[in-house]
């Protein structure tokens, strides 16, 4: 019998387009920020999400160096990956560990150092079909073009329809210190912004980052020994997608999302119209979209209509993004869902300053793998 699980301590170290520090140095310090948030000096496990350690800076094994530079010797420390959803892979198998009753204190943590020199760009691509996508040139930024492509061509949007998703992160960024853009853009600026690639412009596109996130979990019933508002996780799921996203029945329909939502609404025992805001992936616009879609809050068609009316704002019915999300928060693939879920418990604790929401008592993130390949949900009440 699994037990139920909540998280009791949070850390984040500042998103910027280069930092300063190396990889072991970001999750040491994220880790650091985490236990002393918890008021701990150790966890018994560390499950760390990283998908370009490897190829960009020549390290694997990557969670045993961190926890041994965090002075974490000896404990469980293993790396996980799923692509651009690392993060929430590793919060996936923490989550796990402590439900099954293996693990009393785990740390589920990410990090990604992007800048040092190499280009991401071609260790992204891998997330592709290294047979049947990638040979033919097709990248993520290319992938999620033709979906959007689609998406205008079969409902008859405009590609200004989703200018607000921008808009909405960059408001909400300039209140969260550990965002990379804290400044605001409008209308014009998002929607005269050069082109990457046919109709996904600059501010369609999350930036290419360094940062660190980390989160402590424990049994729910031990919470309040170590937090005074400790956050319960009611569902943590996963499913996925045909992998190659020409092979599926309809591109256009996340069926992975929406299986995964569906399984995750299912155990926290809710449905759509409890949920007060969600952390989606917005790494593009349109995978924005499609989530707002498949998770059941917008007719097929119409999750841009969301954004267009302003009702993802966080004075809005359902805020999303409300510290800046991928797009203007930053996207440190590794750290991206563990920042999501860690701002979902500062919201949670009346901690998010001037982006504090007036309702948030249940929450959804979803955390993206390759294009809609594998996708990961958790919702979380206070």
């Amino acid at each position: 019998m699994s037990r139920q699980v909540a998280i009791v301590g949070v850390g984040m170290v500042p998103v910027r387009k280069q930092s300063a520090d190396g990889l072991r140095q970001l999750g040491r310090n994220a880790i650091l920020a985490a236990l002393e948030d918890a008021a701990l000096d150790r966890v018994d496990a560390l499950y760390l999400g990283n998908m370009l350690a490897d190829e960009l800076s020549g390290q694997k094994h990557v969670a045993a160096l961190v926890a041994s530079h965090a002075g974490l010797a000896g404990i469980e420390a293993i790396h996980v990956r799923a692509a651009t959803a690392s993060g929430a892979a590793a919060l996936r198998v923490a989550y796990l560990a402590v439900a099954s009753g293996q693990v009393e204190l785990a740390m589920a943590a990410g990090v990604e150092l992007m800048s040092g020199g190499v280009s991401p760009t071609p260790a992204l691509t891998r997330a592709l079909d290294a047979k049947h996508e990638i040979p033919y040139g097709l990248t993520m930024i290319e992938t999620n073009a033709r979906l959007m492509a689609l998406y205008l061509e079969r409902y008859g949007a405009h590609p200004e329809d989703f200018a607000n998703f921008a808009v909405n992160a960059h408001r909400n960024a300039v209140n969260n210190p550990y965002a990379l853009f804290r400044k605001r853009v409008d209308l014009e600026t998002v929607n005269s912004s050069r082109l990457i690639r046919a109709p996904l412009r600059l501010y369609d596109c999350a930036p290419i980052c360094d940062g660190a996130a980390a989160l402590i979990l424990c049994p729910a019933d031990r919470a309040t020994s170590f937090c005074e508002t400790p956050v319960q996780i009611l569902a943590s799921k996963v499913a996925t997608d045909v992998f190659a996203v020409q092979d599926r029945d309809d591109p256009l329909a996340l069926e992975a999302a929406r299986q995964a939502g569906a399984l995750a609404y299912g155990q926290a025992g809710i449905s759509p119209a409890d949920v007060d805001f969600f952390e989606l992936h917005d790494a593009f616009s349109i995978m924005a979209c499609l989530q707002l879609e498949a998770a059941g809050f917008a007719e097929r068609g119409r999750g841009w209509q969301m954004a267009a009316d302003g009702e993802v704002f966080c004075e809005g019915r359902l805020p999303i993004s409300t510290m800046g999300g991928l797009k203007a928060r930053g996207h440190p693939i590794g750290a991206s869902a563990l920042y999501q879920v860690a701002e979902i418990v500062l919201q949670m604790r009346g901690q998010a300053g001037a982006n504090q929401l007036s309702r948030a008592d249940v929450a959804m993130t979803q955390s993206v793998g390759g294009a809609g390949t594998t996708i990961f949900v958790h919702i979380l009440a206070r």
